[in-house]
């Protein structure tokens, strides 16, 4: 796959040069857990948040979208056995694989730590008309009122939400808040975010390994 790949390429040395010691670290203990291609994909990742910080913001939405839709989709049952569980990007890199929450998620985290502020980023949680099943997107605002632009593992290219007729919001979250969706607008604030408890749970295991 191409990610692998491009993994291969990169020079050992070159990447640890660049990454924290944090980071060298968890690639490794990726590597002993998942095998050592999935320390390879760690590295990737790092060096792309590295060599991206500088970019324009539609550069960066770009690069992280097509970085992570790289990955293969599996549903949690398969891979986890659970019916619904949302992993760190670490796991998700880990394994390779993941559900479309995964896939979200690690983009979201991807661009935080890009600087991108969370007032402009939400997850959202929608049905995927086409499919008739529920599917979660990341939607970047450019400013608050604006049309945000959509980053997906099904249709894989950038596109604005208007241009996204086969999808129907539900509700949506980021750090702080979750806003149920409305037929206009940006949704209706309805409390923080921790009222999801995967978000919650996700959250946590984060925290864990931060620390």
């Amino acid at each position: 796959m191409g990610l692998l790949l491009l993994a291969c390429l990169i020079s050992s040395l070159y990447v640890y040069a660049e990454i924290s010691d944090k980071y060298r670290r968890l690639a490794k203990q990726a590597g002993q857990v998942y095998g050592d291609s999935a320390e390879k994909r760690v590295l990737a990742w790092r060096r792309l948040i590295d060599e991206s910080k500088d970019l324009p913001i539609v550069d960066k939405l770009a690069k992280v979208n097509n970085f992570f839709n790289q990955m293969d989709f599996v549903d949690d049952i398969d891979l986890w056995g659970k019916e619904d569980y949302w992993a760190t990007p670490i796991e998700f890199l880990g394994m390779q694989a993941g559900d479309c929450e995964d896939f979200t998620i690690a983009k979201y985290f991807t661009l935080r730590e890009l600087g991108v502020v969370d007032d402009k980023l939400r997850l959202v949680y929608v049905k995927a008309l086409r499919l008739n099943q529920h599917h979660m997107v990341l939607a970047y605002y450019h400013k608050p009122t604006s049309i945000p632009v959509l980053l997906d593992n099904l249709d894989k290219e950038l596109k604005p939400a208007s241009k996204r007729n086969d999808l129907l919001p539900i509700y949506s979250f980021n750090a702080e808040n979750l806003w149920l969706s409305k037929e206009k607008g940006r949704g209706v604030l309805v409390g923080g975010s921790s009222r999801l408890s995967l978000w919650t749970d996700l959250n946590d295991r984060l925290n864990t390994i931060s620390n």
